[in-house]
């Protein structure tokens, strides 16, 4: 399988697709407003697999040339979100995503699968509704741009088989999160943390952040994933591939932990 650094993107492809992610939420009675093609579960096509309200099926626009690209979408509406997702929705999700995501990997027609999740207008996502995608590369491999040290950093807290910590060495700058398991056995724990990070991003980051990308990998026995808030992306990363690393990062992993790891604190999923 021949191996190759740059996707190609179909952009007369890509004007086609609708656009929700802006608003907080479609709204039909407004004049021109995009419905969302994921509401309408009557109208969609070449589903692969279904569980409730998780529906794993292919992309209606898929832009990226020699792939598979799928959706999962996770939610019958829009009106939800992970980081308020109850814990058995939120341990399905993350187990059927991440199962699925793996057979295709472990199926040798890719080089490499992506696994990843868009939230909010700065995201580079397009459709508002809670959704996944899992994406089949043919001639890249992601791994190649891949280090162990984008997931070391402060721990936050951990469980048996999983660890939840600060990046010390972000892959794109600032204050990126980090879940790393080792044991499959503990996906619900890591869904958990995935959820705190998510919530955090939300509702208590230093600056108001509304958008944010869950992103997985696969490294030897590990799946990891990484939360990263999404601003507009600094020019010194964008023109020079540098990553710029907060003075911070103790601080606010001691801030996540005393918020949601200390006796007495909430929930994660409880609305604020």
């Amino acid at each position: 399988m021949s191996s190759s650094t740059h996707l190609h993107f179909n952009s007369h492809l890509g004007a086609q697709k609708p656009r929700t992610i802006a608003r907080q939420k479609p709204n039909p009675a407004q004049k021109n407003d995009t419905s969302c093609p994921f509401c309408n579960r009557e109208s969609l096509v070449d589903i692969l697999a279904s569980e409730g309200p998780l529906v794993l099926l292919k992309n209606k626009y898929p832009v990226l040339e020699d792939t598979l690209q799928l959706v999962l979408i996770e939610t019958y509406n829009c009106d939800e979100e992970l980081s308020i997702y109850s814990k058995e929705h939120l341990h399905h999700v993350i187990r059927f995503g991440v199962e699925k995501w793996l057979e295709i990997e472990n199926s040798g027609e890719f080089s490499s699968v992506i696994f990843f999740k868009n939230h909010g207008p700065f995201s580079g996502g397009t459709i508002f509704h809670p959704h996944m995608q899992i994406v089949g590369l043919k001639k890249v491999d992601y791994r190649e741009n891949i280090r162990e040290e984008d997931f070391e950093g402060v721990v936050i807290t951990q469980a048996p088989g999983v660890e939840f910590n600060l990046s010390t060495k972000p892959r794109v700058g600032f204050f990126e999160f980090n879940v790393v398991l080792s044991d499959i056995n503990q996906i619900d724990q890591m869904a958990d943390y995935i959820q705190t990070a998510v919530h955090y991003v939300l509702n208590y980051f230093d600056y108001h952040c509304n958008s944010y990308n869950l992103f997985f990998y696969k490294l030897e026995e590990k799946i990891i994933a990484k939360i990263m808030p999404r601003f507009v992306t600094s020019p010194i990363y964008l023109g020079f591939s540098i990553p710029q690393v907060s003075n911070r990062i103790a601080e606010m992993a001691r801030d996540v932990r005393e918020r949601y790891f200390t006796e007495g604190t909430p929930s994660p999923n409880t609305p604020v």
